[in-house]
């Protein structure tokens, strides 16, 4: 792999993909998205060779097209899950590899409906990188690993940005709101997606004890296939604020039931806006707590990850991914979580700037 192409590299995501990937890759990087000016005016800042700028419209076959000529892998970081098909029937055309950092139903259903057309072409597509979803398959698969069988794995995310400006990214983060699920593995089946659960989760000593509630990612479907020992597991979101969990939550599930579409952005805007009213730490937080058995006896693990921006840790991950992609690369459609070698993924993370903590 030589060339990757990012579809909204100008963006928040997008920037600091860009930045990581020529920080600590020798590829060449091409800045795409809608705007030229914009991307030409980023890849100017940076002063790099191995960077161009490319116009790429997602909702254009012919411009995507154009623009993956003579590139390797598409990593797609802007909000365009609505274009899926289009981005996904020109990669297939071009015969590119495809990554996406990107949360939506609507996604998940046009990729799984090229899987065997992408297999049989030998590529290779992984979707579901990031933060979350991305790293809590890959927290329970390294937990695993240091078990001889693992029996549970909860994993627990505390994110506080502070009040940071509104971006299209949060327009696909509030869609999910629309089909929201909440589902638990539990005694070794799925429980209803509308069925949440609410526990408590230590994120240490400045963060402290958070109540959390479940919340269900595609990435863990799979898990319990991959360790028949496992029983219960499941994903929990710490809460905001009371503003935002009282108050305004309720009145945003209500108000995308009613106007699903056209209530995304100023939901969305006023959702951010309880959010940013939280008090500090500004962190992002993911935990696993893990039981099992190691050489007979019950045993425990628990590892811990943090850094102070969202955006950062949402980046870093997918280059560090990146970084061992050749070695793993399979042909097929793949979760970044699944595909990963998670010790190797959370090394280089932590080398990145991220603080991994293990018990």
């Amino acid at each position: 792999m030589n060339t990757i192409l990012i579809l909204g590299g100008y963006g928040a995501t997008g920037k600091l993909l860009t930045k990581h990937l020529l920080a600590q890759t020798t590829h060449q990087i091409v800045v795409a998205g809608r705007r030229l000016d914009k991307a030409q005016a980023f890849v100017d800042s940076l002063r790099d060779a191995r960077v161009t700028a490319q116009q790429a419209d997602a909702a254009n076959m012919d411009s995507l097209q154009q623009a993956l000529h003579n590139v390797d892998l598409i990593l797609v970081a802007a909000p365009t899950t609505h274009h899926t098909e289009n981005v996904v029937r020109a990669a297939l055309e071009m015969r590119v590899d495809y990554l996406d950092v990107q949360y939506a139903d609507a996604k998940l259903e046009a990729l799984y409906a090229h899987e065997e057309e992408i297999r049989q072409k030998g590529l290779c597509f992984v979707t579901e990188a990031g933060y979350h979803p991305g790293l809590p398959s890959a927290m329970i698969r390294m937990a695993a690993l240091k078990l001889d069988l693992i029996h549970s794995a909860q994993v627990a995310g505390y994110l506080n940005m502070g009040n940071l400006p509104y971006t299209e990214a949060v327009d696909e983060l509030m869609e999910g709101f629309i089909h929201y699920q909440a589902q638990v593995y539990k005694n070794g089946a799925w429980t209803k997606p509308s069925n949440w659960e609410m526990r408590a989760f230590d994120f240490g000593d400045d963060i402290g004890k958070r109540t959390c509630y479940s919340m269900f990612f595609e990435e863990l479907r799979g898990l319990p296939e991959m360790y028949p020992t496992l029983k219960n597991m499941s994903f929990y979101i710490s809460g905001s604020n009371f503003l935002a969990d009282v108050l305004i939550t309720p009145i945003i599930l209500v108000g995308l039931k009613i106007a699903p579409k056209r209530g995304i952005r100023p939901l969305g805007k006023l959702m951010w806006w309880a959010m940013g009213k939280s008090r500090p730490p500004y962190r992002v937080a993911l935990k696993v707590e893990a039981e099992g058995l190691l050489k007979g006896e019950q045993a425990q693990v628990g590892v811990q990850i943090e850094h102070e921006d969202g955006y950062e840790l949402t980046a870093i991950p997918v280059v560090a991914f990146l970084a061992q992609y050749e070695q793993i690369r399979t042909a097929g459609l793949h979760m970044m979580g699944h595909i990963a070698e998670p010790e190797q993924l959370f090394h280089k993370m932590e080398q990145m700037g991220v603080r991994v903590m293990k018990k």
